[in-house]
């Protein structure tokens, strides 16, 4: 059985996948936004954004206030942290392949300043 932390992971990374939802991620780190807002830029109707925004609220990723009649979306940053952090243990793996790859590299040019093999 996975964590709650795992859970909540695998529902942010999945209501990333789509490239609809990171943009109105994209558009609501700019500030709050209605749904008509976030609808403008795409070629959807207005129930298909509203889907989009459910799958962003149930990650968390989004929360939605009420202001007289209408109901603005803010961006809520914590579950990007949280993939941050999980993602932390693999950019030391790669940072540690990049410093050995710099290493590899500098032995096959040492003592030829252009690369060049001999």
């Amino acid at each position: 059985m996975l964590q709650t932390t795992d859970d909540a992971l695998s529902l942010t990374l999945a209501a990333l996948a789509d490239p609809t939802r990171r943009a109105i991620l994209a558009r609501l780190a700019s500030g709050e936004a209605t749904v008509n807002e976030l609808a403008a830029p795409f070629d959807i109707s207005l129930p298909a954004i509203s889907r989009h925004l459910k799958v962003l609220e149930r990650a968390g990723l989004i929360s939605r206030g009420r202001e007289a009649q209408w109901r603005p979306c803010r961006l809520e940053a914590e579950p990007l942290k949280h993939i941050d952090s999980w993602l932390a243990h693999y950019r030391r793996f790669w940072a540690g392949s990049f410093d050995k790859m710099d290493d590899y590299l500098a032995t096959l040019t040492r003592g030829n300043p252009d690369g060049r093999k001999n």
